[in-house]
Formats: C-alpha cells, structure tokens, sequence
C-alpha cells in the first residue's frame, strides 16, 4: 500500500515545537508521514522537526511557493536568481527535516498573472531556474515535484499537459511531477487520461477535496482518481492538503475564509478514507 501522509498546513505554515503535540498525534492515527510548509524559520527549527519526527518513525515531505519578487519567470534576472537563491534555501530546510521531496507550484509566483497565456519562453526560463536549483537538491537526495494549478492560482502550468512540458524543458532527473485531486478537479477533463499524461514523470500525489475540507465529503471523483493511479501502477505518497483559518495570514494569501471542515475530522476520516479507496482499487 502506498504510504500515507498529511501536511500540517491545516494548522500552520510554520514549522516549531509547537506541533510536536499534533505530529504525535498524527502518529497515533496511522500516518506514515508529515508535509511541511518551507516558510522562514531558523534552520534549527526543521533540524529539531527532522529529529523529532525521525525518533517517531515518521518521513517528512516538504511544499514551498515563490512570490513576485522571485519568480522563475521574470524577464529580470535579479528576480530569477532570487528564486533560485530561495529555492537552495527551502532545499536546506528540506534536507534539515529530512525529507526528500519538496513539492509544490515553485515553478512560477504563486497569483501573479500577466494577462495573457503562458509562453514557451517562460517554460524556458523556469526551466533553466529549476535545473540549475535541482543540481543543487541532488547533492542531498530531494526530488522536486512540481503542481500544477487552478487558473485562479497560475497561469503557466494549469494542466498535466502543460506540467509535463515545463518538466521536460527543466531536463533533470530530480525534476519531476506532483498530482492534485483538488486542482485537477477544476482544470482536467478526466482524471485517468491526466494522470497518464503525467506518468511517466509522476513522483508525489496531494489527496484534496473540492472545497479543500475532508477528502470524501465533497465532488472529487474518488473512485476515477484512485482508479487513475492504479491504472499507472502509482507508488508514492497519497498526502492530504487542507486547509483552515487557524493561520490567519497563510489562509489570507491562499483566499480561505471559511472553515471547510475542523482539521481533526480531516485526518481522521481522510487517512480512514484513503485506506478504503486504496483496498478498493489495489492501491
């Protein structure tokens, strides 16, 4: 069975002592392992969560996002290299919890959007971004997955099409693809068709419901996704991504401003949910 994993982000975008009680707790509940926001805390900080979920016998993955004064896709190329000194940066963090995944839309600044669609130069320029930062992620064993996004949240890699290509265009081994339920929701017309495009280069799946509550009690198409996955002989992590007001200023950036569901009820009923649907389809 795949493992599966869940990003605290439900709680917070930071990592600290604080979630040792909800790590533990998670841990108790069956998870295989944590997700974690590679935001701007001290080192120290994911060096203590990387012993600390370590001495559990939990694994760790991480997701990070750009912002506009680092984006991969600037014409400048201050800002490109910004993103490429902050991308080395989350890979340090990275390494320091242990995890050998970073995942996430860092291909490009999260909401920032030019009035017109991507162009195969930007795919060029991100490219080149995430070759030369994935050099630098080989030497301590991380793979990026990059994630595609709504319309609403990106224009340069909305579909697993397009995914695929900015994939190709880095030309990395360490670069490579994630799928998410709730994104692919939106912006594919069927889920087994998307995910054999992005086989080939698949390596991280988020597990999210339409309304980003608990996996199972919304309108994803639960029985096409986890057949898709089955159907591409998928073994890698299946993590829930969530999300919540209990961080006022991440929920603000992300346009969260309702509770979907309490993040207890997430974890609980969405690790018992994927178990169900991975039995169910051979997972």
């Amino acid at each position: 069975m795949n493992k599966i994993g869940f990003n605290v982000l439900a709680w917070t975008a930071s990592v600290s002592d604080d979630l040792f009680p909800v790590i533990d707790r998670l841990k108790g509940i069956g998870y295989d392992g944590v997700e974690f926001y590679l935001g701007p805390q001290e080192i120290a900080a994911y060096q203590r969560m990387g012993d600390y979920t370590r001495d559990l016998g939990l694994e760790t993955t991480a997701v990070m996002t750009l912002g506009a004064d680092e984006n991969p896709i600037s014409e400048s190329v201050e800002i490109r290299q910004k993103a490429l000194d902050k991308i080395k940066l989350a890979v340090d963090r990275a390494h320091a919890l242990n995890s050998k995944i970073i995942c996430g839309p860092f291909h490009s600044a999260h909401t920032i959007f030019v009035n017109r669609p991507a162009e195969d130069q930007e795919y060029a320029l991100a490219g080149e971004v995430l070759n030369a930062a994935a050099e630098y992620a080989a030497q301590a064993n991380i793979t990026f997955a990059l994630e595609a996004l709504n319309r609403f949240e990106c224009y340069l890699c909305n579909t697993m099409e397009q995914l695929h290509k900015l994939v190709k265009a880095a030309n990395h081994p360490n670069v490579r693809a994630m799928f998410d339920t709730h994104h692919s929701n939106i912006e594919e017309k069927n889920y087994g068709t998307a995910l054999q495009t992005i086989a080939p280069v698949l390596a991280h799946v988020h597990i999210s419901e339409n309304d980003r509550g608990t996996p199972g009690s919304g309108q994803v198409l639960w029985d096409d996704a986890f057949a898709g996955l089955a159907a591409i002989n998928y073994q890698g992590w299946l993590t829930i991504e969530a999300f919540s007001r209990n961080d006022p200023g991440f929920a603000n950036a992300i346009g969260v401003w309702r509770e979907f569901n309490e993040p207890w009820d997430i974890a609980e009923n969405g690790y018992k949910f994927i178990r169900e649907m991975s039995l169910k389809h051979g997972l």
